[in-house]
């Protein structure tokens, strides 16, 4: 069996990934392999979801394979995190 992950972990991985990104993870059943994160990024401006997701899994690597099992994103460009303020 492989541990599951701590969500600052997940936070960090995602912060060194794609710097200057605000980033909040919560682990939704407390096993350590279901995940929800907020993404705060300006390197999404003029992506489109897909792309955005693919930026994040990315920053993830092997974690995203081996040791998250599920993983909701919300991916935002800094104004589209402001405007929802």
């Amino acid at each position: 069996m492989i541990a599951g992950m701590d969500p600052n972990e997940l936070q960090r991985m995602i912060e060194t990934g794609l710097p200057g990104a605000t980033v909040q993870v919560r682990d939704t059943t407390g096993g350590g392999d279901h995940f929800e994160a907020l993404v705060v990024s300006d390197r999404f401006d003029g992506k489109g979801l897909v792309e955005r997701h693919q930026l994040v899994y990315n920053a993830l690597g092997d974690a995203m394979r081996a040791r998250v099992h599920a993983l909701s994103l919300k991916t935002l460009t800094p104004a589209q995190y402001q405007s929802r303020r």
